[in-house]
C-alpha cells in the first residue's frame, strides 16, 4: 500500500496527500509527484502557504513536458463532492482556472525551458503569493516526507485519505482562487520569462541556500527594472557563451633535481633501489622506503581573484544601472569559462557583502533584484576595500583583480586609491552621464580604464558593441607591474599615504 497503516494517522501525511483527491493534473510517474512535495514544503519556508493539489497541479503546468501529464478530475472525485455541493462549485471553478493556464503561452514556453525546482518555486510564489496571503494558516506543517514509494499508485486510497480530516482550509483556499482569479490568471500570463531563461543560463543558485536564495530569486523575478537588465545581459551572452578555457599542454618535467625523497614518481626513482630482491624491493614500496630523487620547486604563486565592485549608488539609476550590471553578468561568466574564480559585490555608501560565484554559476538573481538604499561616501568604501584586500592577500595569498563599475563622478581621495593599487591590480569602467567628462585625479594609478559615454547608453546596438569591447579587454588585462608578496608589502607605506581619518578601522587577526 503507498499510504502505510501508521502514516494513515499522521495529518502532515494525511492532509496534503488526501488533498489531492481535488487535484486536476496527474503526473506519468511518482518522482513528478515527488517534485511537488519539495515546491509545496520549500514555499512554505517562504511564508507562501497553500494546500498540496494547488502546488502540484500549477507547478507541473510549468515545468513537465504536457505529454507526460493528464489533465482531468481524478476518479472518485465527483462521488466525494456531490455531498458538500458548495465545494463542488469552487473545484468547478478551479478546474477552469488550471485549463486557462495550461493553454497560456507562458506556460508552453516554460514548459520549453525545463525549469529547476528553485526557480518552479518563485514561479508559483509569484503567480499564488496573493492567494496565499488570503488563505490563513495551515493546519498542519508542511513536512511532508519525500518518498516516491509513499505517492505511487496512490489514486485508489485518495478518497480515504481525503475524508480521514476536515477540509476546511482547502475549501478556503479554492474561495480565496475563485476570487482572484483575473489577478492570479494575469501574474500567470504575463511572467518574466527571460529573466527565467538568463537565470536558467547562468545558474539560479546565489551564493545563499534555502529560503535566502529563493528570496534571491523571487525579488530578481518581481523587480520592474530587472527585465530592461536581462535583456541587455541576453544580447551579450551569445557572444561570452563561446569562451572555452585554454590549457598548455608540455613534454617534459620541469625544475632540476635537488636532493632524495620517499615520495615521487617511477622515473624519478633512484637506479640502485632496482638492486633488492623482488620480496625486499615490494616490502620496501608497501613501507614507502623506497627512494626518489626530488625535484626543485618554485614557490607557489599568488592565486589569481577578479572582484567586480558595482556602484549601486543613486547615481546609477536607470540606464547605467542597467549598463553596470548587465555588463557584470556578461564580464562575470566570460571570467568563469577562462577558468578565473570571480567575486560580486556592491557598493554605495559601504560594501556590501561578498558574493562569490560558484563554478557554473553566477549570482544572477542577487545581481537583478540588488537595492542599495545608504547615499555615497566612496572615501570610506576604498577605505575598507584596502584593509580587506589586504587581510585577503596575507591570509589567503591571492593576487586580486578589480573590476571598478561606477559612474565618472566617483571622487575618491588620491592616496586611499593608491593603497587598493598597491595592493591589487585596478581596471575601471566610468559611465558619463549627459554632457558630462571625465575628470579624476587617480586615473593615473589604474593598470587601464573605459569610458562609456551617454549617447552610447542611447544606441541598442552601440551599447552592445561598447559592452562586448570592455568584457574582452577587461577579461585580458595584462597587470603593468606585478604586485610585491603580501610578506614583503612594506605596512609603513599605508599608514604614512593614508591620512588618518579616512583609514578604515584594523579587524582582529
Amino acid at each position: 500500500m503507498p499510504v502505510a497503516q501508521t502514516q494513515s494517522r499522521d495529518l502532515v501525511i494525511v492532509g496534503p496527500l488526501g488533498g489531492l483527491l481535488l487535484s486536476c493534473v496527474r503526473a506519468a510517474t511518482p518522482m513528478m509527484v515527488v517534485r511537488a512535495l519539495r515546491w509545496y514544503r520549500d514555499l512554505a519556508r517562504l511564508g507562501v502557504n497553500l494546500p498540496l493539489f494547488v502546488v502540484h497541479d500549477v507547478g507541473l503546468l510549468y515545468a513537465a513536458p504536457r505529454e507526460q501529464l493528464a489533465m482531468g478530475v481524478r476518479a472518485g472525485t465527483a462521488a466525494v463532492l456531490e455531498k458538500q455541493p458548495r465545494l463542488l462549485e469552487l473545484h468547478e471553478t478551479y478546474r477552469s482556472i488550471i485549463d486557462e493556464i495550461g493553454q497560456s503561452e507562458a506556460s508552453a514556453r516554460a514548459r520549453s525551458m525545463r525549469l529547476s525546482d528553485d526557480l518552479v518555486v518563485v514561479v508559483l510564489a509569484r503567480v499564488l503569493g496573493a492567494v496565499a496571503q488570503r488563505n490563513g494558516r495551515p493546519p498542519y506543517p508542511a513536512a511532508i516526507p519525500l518518498d516516491p514509494e509513499m505517492v505511487r499508485d496512490i489514486d485508489a486510497q485518495l478518497p480515504s485519505l481525503f475524508a480521514a480530516t476536515q477540509r476546511q482550509w482547502e475549501t478556503t483556499a479554492l474561495d480565496a482562487l475563485a476570487r482572484s482569479r483575473l489577478h492570479v490568471l494575469t501574474l500567470a500570463d504575463a511572467l518574466d520569462l527571460d529573466t527565467l531563461r538568463l537565470l536558467g543560463m547562468l545558474g539560479p543558485e546565489s551564493s545563499a541556500a534555502g529560503a535566502l536564495a529563493h528570496v534571491d530569486l523571487l525579488s530578481a523575478i518581481s523587480s520592474p527594472a530587472a527585465n530592461d537588465i536581462v535583456n541587455f545581459s541576453l544580447e551579450l551572452l551569445p557572444s561570452v557563451l563561446e569562451t572555452r578555457r585554454s590549457f598548455a599542454a608540455g613534454t617534459h618535467a620541469v625544475h632540476g633535481y635537488s636532493g632524495i625523497g620517499s615520495k615521487g614518481s617511477l622515473d624519478s626513482l633512484v637506479l640502485t633501489e632496482l638492486a633488492w630482491e623482488d620480496a625486499e624491493f615490494a616490502r620496501r614500496m608497501l613501507e614507502n622506503e623506497l627512494l626518489y630523487y626530488t625535484r626543485e620547486q618554485a614557490p607557489d604563486e599568488a592565486r589569481r581573484l577578479h572582484y567586480l565592485l558595482i556602484d549601486a549608488s543613486a547615481s546609477m539609476r536607470g540606464e547605467r544601472q542597467v549598463f553596470a550590471r548587465g555588463l557584470a553578468i556578461a564580464l562575470g561568466k566570460k571570467l568563469q569559462l577562462s577558468g578565473e574564480e570571480v567575486w560580486m559585490r556592491f557598493f554605495d555608501s559601504r560594501l556590501y557583502d561578498v558574493q562569490r560565484a560558484r563554478p557554473g554559476q553566477l549570482p544572477a538573481a542577487y545581481l537583478l533584484g540588488f537595492k542599495g538604499e545608504r547615499g555615497r561616501n566612496p572615501a570610506r568604501v576604498f577605505a575598507q576595500l584596502a584593509t580587506e584586500i589586504e587581510l585577503l592577500r596575507q591570509r589567503e595569498s591571492r593576487d586580486p583583480v578589480i573590476h571598478l563599475i561606477t559612474h565618472a563622478a566617483l571622487h575618491v581621495p588620491r592616496p586611499l586609491v593608491a593603497e587598493v593599487a598597491r595592493q591589487a591590480h585596478l581596471f575601471g569602467v566610468f559611465i558619463l552621464p549627459s554632457g558630462g567628462e571625465l575628470n579624476l585625479e587617480y586615473l593615473d594609478l589604474l593598470e587601464s580604464h573605459a569610458v562609456v559615454d551617454h549617447a552610447t547608453l542611447q544606441q541598442k546596438r552601440a551599447r552592445a558593441e561598447a559592452a562586448t569591447k570592455i568584457v574582452d579587454q577587461a577579461s585580458k588585462v595584462t597587470p603593468r607591474t606585478s604586485l610585491p608578496p603580501p610578506s614583503m608589502t612594506p605596512r609603513t607605506n599605508r599608514d604614512d599615504s593614508v591620512p588618518p581619518s579616512l583609514r578604515a578601522p584594523r579587524s582582529t587577526r
